[in-house]
């Protein structure tokens, strides 16, 4: 079973607090994950993240094919990171970092993904023909509706403070 990592680093105009809470709240997963992934939230959420939280969805990452897939929030330090991990799905592995900084107009999120595959060496074969570069799409696809959705990173007055 080979791990897979994938490191990607982005900004937003938010202060720290608006960053925070945007990215902390499962119901806005579905914004920023391709319409083509078919995500859909399968259970109620508490208003605030929070470790032990279990987050069930139906995704649809190959043929249209839909997959439930469960994850576990293991990890929270309030406006700093989170971690999301597989508990079931697609994978045999998912381990995802969410780092957040405050930065000069704005924040730098940055996320770290450890994954691997079921059947060994054959799951490294479709890692590198498929996955590895639909799981660098999804990022590439969050990237483009942040920007989108608000602008690029220093376009705001207030950002970067950490206040709101």
């Amino acid at each position: 079973m080979g791990l897979h990592q994938l490191r990607t680093t982005s900004s937003v105009p938010l202060s720290l607090d608006e960053a925070w809470a945007f990215f902390s709240d499962p119901q806005n997963l579905a914004t920023i994950t391709p319409p083509s992934m078919g995500f859909v939230i399968k259970t109620e959420s508490a208003a605030k993240m929070y470790p032990g939280m279990i987050i069930a969805y139906t995704v649809r990452p190959m043929f249209g094919i839909p997959v439930n897939w469960v994850t576990e929030i293991t990890h929270v330090r309030d406006r700093e990171f989170f971690v999301d991990e597989q508990r079931s799905g697609p994978y045999a592995m998912w381990h995802h970092e969410h780092h957040f900084r405050p930065v000069e107009g704005g924040v730098e999120m940055t996320d770290i993904v450890s994954y691997s595959l079921p059947l060994g060496p054959l799951g490294d074969i479709v890692n590198a023909l498929v996955v590895a570069a639909r799981v660098r799409g999804i990022f590439d696809y969050r990237e483009k509706v942040l920007l989108d959705r608000f602008g690029p990173a220093g376009a705001s007055t207030t950002a970067g403070t950490g206040r709101t």
